[in-house]
């Protein structure tokens, strides 16, 4: 439900998280042991709009396990740095980077609050500044995230945000054809539900969550005024999970029934410092 952001709201969603951590460890969904092996988390369309990594510092914010920072890695990166303000995630990812064999001058991670990434980072920029899915709803400013990022993209290098696309908050959870909710919502959004997208059903006992709805509008416009220059805003018809019971699973993602209209599920935006 909407209401006023609680005093407590990045307490609760640390604690939240931290209880994640052994149920995504443990489950299907990150599959850890097939990554270990090669599997590949990284989306096409990522791959695609990111390019080429070689020989390239990247910062992943909110990096939670690290699969994606890792990933990165072995595409090439130089260097990846991996932020997280849960501290067992970041245990998961650092143990996940010596399975690969990948020392902290090759894969390090910090745990830190995304707001303080300046201050809590060895380097003072990276290359590319990289933030998956799911990030942004966990952050009630966006202006002061953009600001954060832009200043840690070095002279040349650029900001590549990819995520869930806003008007998926706003529909019914069971065939995502109705408008349940308002998108220009300003109000955080507290919810104590069982299960996550990556542990369905599973308990916790820290369950209340909150999160806020960011137009695209409001992100493209945070990331403008922090002086980067957008490159892209690309819309994407697929998604990662299966955000509505309609959904069919084809091709590695979760879309709409083939046949049923299509509206956007992702986005992504690359966006360069001068």
């Amino acid at each position: 439900m909407y209401s006023p952001t609680p005093a407590d709201w990045n307490e609760a969603n640390r604690t939240h998280w931290d209880e994640r951590v052994p149920l995504h460890v443990a489950g299907d969904y990150y599959d850890l042991d097939a990554f270990r092996a090669g599997q590949d988390p990284l989306r096409d369309f990522e791959l695609a709009e990111v390019g080429e990594v070689g020989d390239r510092s990247l910062l992943h914010l909110q990096c939670h396990i690290g699969l994606d920072t890792l990933s990165w890695a072995r595409h090439g990166a130089a260097r990846v740095v991996g932020l997280d303000f849960s501290e067992p995630a970041i245990d998961t990812a650092r143990g996940l980077a010596r399975d690969l064999g990948l020392g902290p001058e090759r894969a390090a991670f910090v745990a830190a609050d995304v707001y303080d990434a300046a201050a809590a980072v060895a380097d003072p920029s990276y290359d590319i500044v990289y933030t998956g899915v799911g990030a942004l709803c966990w952050l009630p400013d966006i202006g002061r995230w953009a600001e954060t990022v832009a200043s840690l993209i070095a002279p040349g290098g650029f900001l590549y945000l990819s995520e869930f696309h806003p008007l998926t908050d706003v529909l019914d959870d069971e065939t995502g054809s109705r408008i349940t909710h308002d998108y220009f919502a300003r109000d955080a959004w507290v919810e104590e539900s069982p299960g996550s997208y990556a542990a369905e059903g599973a308990d916790f006992t820290h369950s209340r969550r909150v999160e806020w709805q960011h137009p695209v509008g409001e992100v493209v416009s945070a990331i403008a005024a922090a002086g980067l220059r957008i490159e892209f805003l690309h819309e994407h018809d697929v998604s990662v999970f299966r955000r509505f019971g309609s959904f069919e699973q084809r091709d590695g993602y979760f879309r709409f029934p083939a046949g049923r209209p299509r509206i956007p599920l992702m986005y992504s935006v690359r966006a360069r410092k001068a």
